[in-house]
C-alpha cells in the first residue's frame, strides 16, 4: 500500500498540451527512406554537398544499431514518423508577420516577452522550420552572427560546411545519423574574437504536429576570448501517439573563449528524446552547462564536454524529474584530452508515481592530460517507494596524477522532515513542496530568472494533487 505521506498524483502540464489545429504547408511522407531525405533536400535547396551528406548520413543510420543499453526503445517505429513538417508560415524578423495561432503559442510561453525584457535576440522554430528570429542591431555592428541553420548555409557556407557535425559525426550513433539525414530547422551563432555578448541569446522549439520528429541543428562558434549566453527551451503538447526528438547541438569554444548553455527540455510525456549534445574547447576556454529535463516519455541526453585544450575548464549543472509514465537516461560526459585541464558535475534527480530517472555519466582522462581534476557529485531523491533511481558512473582514468572524485546520494522524501514542518503549522502538501524546492535550490540559482520560475512551476505542477 502507498503511503499517504509520500504519494503524490500526477497531473497534465496544462500550459504546455494546448495544441493548434494541425494544417502545416506541407508534410513529408512517414518513414525514412531515400526519397523522403532527398524531398526534404530539395525543398530547402540545399547544395549539393548538403544532399550528399544526408544521403550518406541516411546510409549510415540503416547500417547501425539501436543502443542496447538504456531505456527501451521499442515503442519508436521510424516507418510512423513523419520527419518533415513545415508549417504555414515563412520566417521573419516581425513578430507581426507570425500566423496568428503560431503567435498565440509562442505568446502563452512567453516569447516573444522575455526578448523584450532581457534577451539581446530570439528565435522561435515551429514543428520543421524557424518562424521568427530576430538580433540587436548593436550585436550585429560588432560582427555578432545569430540566424537560423538554413540561412547560415546560404549566406556562411564555408563555415557551415567546415563544422557541420564535424564534432557530432553521423557515425557516431544510430540516432546522429538519423539526424544528418533529415535535419531541419535550428540555430546558428557566431561570436567574433574579443566580443563579449552581455545579454543572453535564445532559441525555442515547438512541435505541435502529432507522431512527427523535429531534428533541429543548433551551431555556436565562439572565438578566443568572446563570450556568450545561449539560452534553450523546447515544449510540444500530448498526443496519445509516439513523437521523436532528435536535435543536435555543436559548441565550438575557441582560446580563452568562455560559453554558458542553458537548457529546460519539457517536452510532452509521448516524446522520444534522444538529444546529442557537444562542446569542443580549446585553451583556457570555459564551457557552462545547466540542464533540466523536466518532459518526454524516454530520454537519452548526456551533453559531452571534451576538454582539448590546456587549462579548459567545463561544469555541468542539471536537475531531472521522471514523474509516472517516464524513463528519464540523463546525465554527461567529460573527456579530458590535455594537460591541467578541469571539470565539476553536480546533478539532482527526482522521481515519483513509478518514474525512472539514472543518473550516467561517463568521465575520461586520457594520457595526453597530466594533473587533470574531476568532481562529480550526483545525488537522487525518490518521492514515494513507486518510484526508481539509479546512479551509473564511469571513471576511465588512463593518465597520471589526474585527481577525480566521485560522491553519490540516493534517499527517499522523509517522514520524519514531513512530521517536523507539519508540527510547526506547514500543510503536509507545502511541507513536500518546500522539501522538493530545496533539494533542487543549488540547480536553480544556476538557471537564468525565466527558467527557474519555470522550473519552479513544472515541479509545483508534478507536486499538485497530493493527497
Amino acid at each position: 500500500m502507498t503511503n499517504k505521506k509520500n504519494y503524490v498524483e500526477d497531473i497534465e502540464r496544462t500550459l504546455y498540451d494546448i495544441k493548434n489545429y494541425d494544417k502545416p504547408l506541407y508534410k513529408s511522407d512517414s518513414g525514412l527512406t531515400e526519397k523522403v531525405v532527398r524531398d526534404i533536400s530539395a525543398r530547402k535547396h540545399d547544395p549539393q554537398w548538403m544532399l550528399d551528406f544526408r544521403l550518406k548520413s541516411l546510409e549510415i543510420y540503416n547500417s547501425l544499431k539501436l543502443p542496447a543499453w538504456g531505456p527501451p526503445l521499442y515503442e519508436l517505429n521510424m516507418d510512423e514518423i513523419v520527419t518533415y513538417v513545415k508549417p504555414d508560415a515563412k520566417m521573419t524578423a516581425d513578430w507581426g508577420e507570425v500566423p496568428q495561432d503560431i503567435k498565440n503559442t509562442f505568446d502563452r510561453l512567453g516569447i516573444p516577452e522575455a526578448e523584450k525584457k532581457s534577451l539581446a535576440g530570439v528565435g522561435a522554430q515551429y514543428d520543421s522550420e524557424v518562424v521568427y528570429h530576430s538580433i540587436q542591431d548593436e550585436l550585429v555592428k560588432q560582427g555578432v552572427v545569430y540566424t537560423d541553420m538554413e540561412t547560415a548555409l546560404v549566406e556562411h557556407e564555408d563555415m557551415v560546411k567546415e563544422y557541420f557535425m564535424s564534432l557530432v559525426p553521423p557515425k557516431d550513433h544510430k540516432f546522429a545519423a538519423l539526424h544528418g539525414a533529415v535535419w531541419s530547422g535550428g540555430s546558428f551563432v557566431y561570436v567574433p574574437e574579443g566580443v563579449k555578448v552581455e545579454i543572453p541569446l535564445q532559441s525555442y522549439f515547438r512541435l505541435n504536429a502529432a507522431g512527427a520528429g523535429q531534428f533541429e541543428h543548433t551551431l555556436i562558434i565562439v572565438e578566443k576570448n568572446g563570450s556568450l549566453h545561449f539560452i534553450e527551451g523546447c515544449s510540444a503538447p500530448k498526443y496519445n501517439v509516439t513523437n521523436l526528438h532528435a536535435g543536435c547541438v555543436e559548441l565550438f569554444v575557441k582560446e580563452g573563449a568562455r560559453l554558458r548553455y542553458s537548457t529546460i527540455e519539457n517536452w510532452s510525456k509521448n516524446m522520444m528524446n534522444l538529444n546529442t549534445k557537444r562542446a569542443l574547447v580549446e585553451k583556457d576556454g570555459i564551457i557552462e552547462w545547466v540542464s533540466g529535463s523536466f518532459g518526454s516519455h524516454v530520454s537519452m541526453l548526456y551533453p559531452t564536454s571534451v576538454l582539448a585544450g590546456e587549462n579548459a575548464r567545463a561544469s555541468f549543472t542539471g536537475v531531472t524529474f521522471a514523474a509516472k509514465g517516464q524513463n528519464l537516461d540523463t546525465g554527461t560526459t567529460v573527456i579530458h584530452a590535455a594537460p591541467h585541464t578541469s571539470a565539476d558535475i553536480h546533478t539532482r534527480t527526482i522521481s515519483k508515481g513509478g518514474g525512472i530517472a539514472t543518473y550516467r555519466s561517463a568521465v575520461k582522462v586520457t594520457k595526453k592530460a597530466p594533473f587533470a581534476k574531476c568532481s562529480v557529485n550526483c545525488e537522487s531523491l525518490m518521492l514515494d517507494s513507486l518510484s526508481r533511481s539509479d546512479t551509473l558512473p564511469v571513471m576511465d582514468i588512463e593518465g597520471a596524477n589526474a585527481d577525480v572524485g566521485h560522491e553519490a546520494k540516493i534517499g527517499k522524501i522523509s517522514e520524519d522532515a514531513i512530521f517536523y514542518l507539519m508540527s510547526r503549522g506547514i500543510s503536509e502538501d507545502e511541507a513536500r513542496s518546500m522539501i522538493v524546492h530545496g533539494f533542487v535550490e543549488p540547480i536553480a540559482k544556476e538557471l537564468p530568472l525565466e527558467y527557474a520560475v519555470e522550473m519552479n512551476n513544472l515541479i509545483n505542477l508534478e507536486l499538485e494533487g497530493a493527497n
